[in-house]
């Protein structure tokens, strides 16, 4: 991870004086990184973990998740970003989208030293991330639930980079196309369960212990899963709307209303979300069956001209099927 961190240094920069400043600000507050570790964690399923290519791939997935947070945080007016001002709080709208455009250019300039079929499974999940987030604003279609709806937008927007970086991992340290599609599915369920682990970061974090801003989606009229089964508790009659305010709390855009609920017999809301967790449970059954199917099996196969992204056309990935 340190040459990690060392390559990300250096591809933030553009040695401008003026544009530095914005596209090596988030870098600098730090991250948990979990795209690039899992990148290196799954190329020690291929015979060449510590090749070049593993590292520029790792690179690669990073700059497309720092370059997402810039236009993610224009989108919802955060202030705070890692336990910092975020850039659009810093530098303003303007900046802060070129200056993600510019880091996305730097993604794609380390991508395509990787070969034309990176180039396109880079592309196929750059779209994905786009769709997903674009799903998410624009909400679901009447024939569609709004659970299955966004349990889909999870999958696309923050699972597809999770599942690409597992899936570059085994394939740049010579692993095959079977072991990265393996992989790949695994990774997606991790963004799904990561994500909704997020959600309740959002209603119930501390911004001094987050480096978050709590309370985001909730301003700014996002439907989370938490927002999704209070409504559905609501619907069926189930919340008590005047309750003792241990369940979940939504807020409205302006702070005009504000609804605290608590379930009937017992519990409070966000228990229901809690059951959530069974995404995250088949996830790791699925990477324990995963190492143990592949841990004595040949390695070291040629991957071949098969660009696809894990989930493509689904509605939703088979983890979070219940």
């Amino acid at each position: 991870m340190e040459a990690v961190e060392r390559r990300l240094g250096e591809e933030v920069r553009l040695d401008d004086l003026q544009v530095d400043p914005a596209t090596t600000h988030l870098v600098g507050a730090g991250g948990k990184r979990l795209r690039p570790a899992l990148v290196l964690l799954a190329a020690e399923l291929g015979p060449r973990p510590g090749a070049e290519a593993v590292l520029d791939s790792a690179v690669a997935v990073e700059l497309t998740h720092l370059a997402s947070l810039y236009h993610d945080d224009v989108m919802d007016d955060a202030p705070m970003r890692r336990g910092v001002p975020s850039v659009q709080s810093l530098f303003g709208n303007s900046v802060a989208i070129l200056a993600g455009d510019v880091l996305f250019a730097r993604a794609s300039l380390v991508t395509s030293k990787l070969g034309p079929q990176a180039v396109k499974l880079h592309a196929m999940t750059f779209e994905r991330l786009c769709q997903g987030q674009l799903h998410e604003t624009i909400g679901p279609r009447a024939s569609v639930s709004p659970r299955d709806h966004y349990i889909r937008v999870l999958a696309d927007k923050t699972g597809s980079l999770i599942a690409t970086s597992a899936r570059y991992g085994v394939l740049f340290s010579g692993g095959s196309w079977e072991l990265a599609d393996a992989l790949a599915q695994y990774g997606e369920c991790i963004g799904v369960a990561f994500q909704l682990a997020d959600d309740v970061i959002d209603i119930e974090s501390d911004a001094a212990v987050t480096g978050k801003t709590p309370g985001t989606d909730l301003r700014e009229g996002v439907d989370t899963m938490p927002t999704l089964l209070l409504r559905e508790l609501g619907e069926k009659g189930a919340l008590d709307v005047e309750g003792d305010g241990r369940g979940a709390r939504a807020q409205a855009r302006g702070g005009a209303l504000e609804v605290r609920g608590r379930v009937h017999h017992g519990g409070d809301a966000s228990a229901r979300l809690r059951d959530q967790d069974g995404v995250l449970r088949v996830a790791l059954g699925q990477a324990a069956a995963i190492i143990h199917q592949h841990v004595r099996s040949p390695r070291g196969t040629d991957w071949g001209p098969r660009p696809r992204c894990a989930g493509s056309g689904r509605p939703i990935p088979p983890c979070a099927r219940r």
